[in-house]
């Protein structure tokens, strides 16, 4: 029997995320050999138990015995009707493939997975554009390249690590220390603009606005503008809502576009975090814990939360929403002091006078340009991207500390899912008593796979999904531990391993991570190196022409 014929076409992506109704379902299930005596099956397992001790490489990790638990398998759903017409025979094909190409995954074949992922989209890519149905299989095609370009940051060797998440850099630096030349032209066809679109927010029309309105249609300007409102998509409903309930303009949205990109994970050389680059105390008072293991400036929607609360509170301050961007850029003191001095509440006026930072005079104008180019974007001459697809997630709550791999192991998708839901989360770990964002419908399938596990073990333990070419060795190589504390963790005799049966699930007693060893320099002293010159230049002897 081939390896392809142990997993049934029509179900290859749905079996593996549904698993038993039971509650206390248990992963695994007890075989022994047949065909002879009972003392001579005995002393067979325990020959055979005396020959597995752990080589030296892998250390023993020892396991406490479990309680007996009814076996419950890991099974699919009912077959479904076979598929109707071309594009549905080929997304299923698709599918097939890219379900195969997991497993060799699993397998450590990773040339046989690249090959199994290539036909999946080729598959797909074959088919005539005039394809009745086509629009159904290029979201198919999308949502393959996305989740394969996933295995490739943690399988295929292109050298990015699960365990250490990225943090780009906010674009906001490089935007606001720029000076753009104004288009004469664009001025009349944005007061057209904007004299027939409705907003929440005045959006007003000047050479500030114009300056940065020729920048975002540029060729460098529009690709920050347009990779933004395609990475938007994931955030903008969730952001909406927010916004509405707290009762903030819509258009504030643009904040985030500057600040971040929509970037959850976005820092500044300032130390400001996340989409709404909260710093440490201004998050603080808006209650958004940070800690070792997790900081929630980088959660996306309580971070939005936080902003909206913040924006509005500016705002009863200010009397005005520009003055509330102003504040939220340069802070709440910085403006009122302008106002003090000069006698204005009006933005543009201490625009004009030059009473704010150079940053925040160009930072209103920044996102009103952002605002006005996005309402149609065809106007200026840009063509949209595709925004990326709404987040959905199911949240579970984790009692004890919950390593994000067993996690995504209960979930059968890779570690990058579910740190891409949980962007806040610092390390591999997720905290006791934390609520983790989980695939949509997948929580009670997730929250059953991880109660399977010992509390105490949540940190460190995985699961593995079986497949025919399974031995209890090839485990526990891949997972570098002991072959006997799989069998103890397991309660099953190494005759299990003689025929596994595709789907079934093992408990994986992983010894945990070791820490990072983190090589602290020493900080350059960038300040007073911009200091130096300036006193130099101070303490220089003047020329004679200017010493008249």
């Amino acid at each position: 029997m081939t390896f392809r014929t142990l997993i049934p076409a029509t179900s290859a992506l749905i079996a593996l995320s549904l698993l038993a109704p039971h509650a206390s379902a248990q992963f695994w299930k007890r075989k022994k050999p047949q065909g002879m005596a009972p003392e001579t099956a005995n002393r067979l397992v325990e020959a055979i138990l005396a020959d597995a001790r752990p080589t030296p490489e892998f250390p023993e990790i020892e396991v406490a015995p479990l309680p007996p638990r009814e076996p419950s398998l890991f099974t699919g759903r009912n077959p479904t009707a076979p598929p109707a017409t071309q594009a549905q025979r080929a997304i299923r094909e698709a599918d097939r493939h890219f379900q195969y190409g997991k497993f060799f995954i699993q397998e450590g074949k990773l040339d046989e997975a690249r090959r199994e992922f290539d036909l999946a989209i080729e598959t797909l890519f074959e088919l005539p554009a005039t394809l009745p149905g086509r629009d159904q299989v290029e979201r198919k095609a999308e949502e393959l390249v996305r989740s394969i370009h996933r295995y490739d940051l943690e399988s295929l060797g292109v050298g990015v690590s699960p365990d250490d998440p990225a943090f780009p850099v906010s674009p906001l630096e490089e935007i606001l220390d720029l000076t753009f030349p104004i288009d004469p032209r664009l001025k009349g066809r944005t007061l057209a603009e904007v004299q027939m679109a409705q907003s929440q927010l005045p959006l007003v029309v000047n050479d500030a606005v114009l300056s940065y309105i020729n920048y975002f249609t540029s060729t460098r300007g529009q690709r920050t503008l347009l990779n933004g409102l395609k990475r938007s998509g994931r955030y903008r409903d969730m952001i909406l809502r927010i916004f509405a309930e707290e009762g903030v303009p819509r258009e504030m949205i643009h904040l985030a576009q500057a600040e971040s990109g929509f970037m959850p994970r976005a820092l500044s050389p300032k130390a400001a975090a996340g989409m709404w680059q909260f710093i440490r105390k201004t998050g603080q008072d808006y209650g958004l814990r940070q800690g070792t293991q997790h900081d929630d400036r980088l959660d996306p929607e309580k971070a939005t939360r936080a902003a909206a609360r913040h924006l509005r509170d500016l705002y009863g301050l200010t009397g005005d929403w520009y003055l509330a961007m102003a504040a939220y850029n340069c802070g709440p003191y910085c403006v009122e002091r302008a106002v003090q001095r000069t006698g204005y509440a009006d933005f543009w006026e201490l625009h004009r006078r030059n009473a704010i930072p150079r940053e925040t005079r160009n930072y209103v104008p920044a996102i009103l340009a952002m605002a006005i180019v996005s309402r149609n974007l065809e106007a200026y001459g840009l063509q949209p991207l595709e925004p990326e697809a709404p987040l959905r997630y199911d949240t579970i709550h984790v009692s004890a500390d919950t390593n994000l791999g067993l996690i995504a192991d209960a979930a059968d998708v890779p570690v990058t899912d579910i740190r891409e839901l949980n962007p806040a989360l610092i390390r591999s770990v997720a905290p006791a008593n934390y609520d983790v964002r989980v695939p949509a419908g997948q929580a009670r399938s997730v929250v059953a796979a991880i109660d399977a596990v010992p509390e105490d073990k949540r940190a460190a333990w995985r699961l593995h999904r079986l497949s025919s070419s399974d031995t209890l060795a090839s485990i526990a190589k891949q997972y570098s531990t002991a072959a006997n504390s799989i069998l103890a963790a397991n309660q099953v005799d190494p005759s299990f391993f003689e025929s596994p049966e595709d789907g079934e699930v093992l408990l994986i007693p992983a010894a945990p991570a070791k820490a990072p060893t983190v090589q602290r320099r020493a900080p350059v002293r960038r300040a007073a190196a911009r200091r130096a010159p300036a006193k130099r230049a101070a303490t220089a002897p003047k020329p004679a022409a200017a010493r008249k």
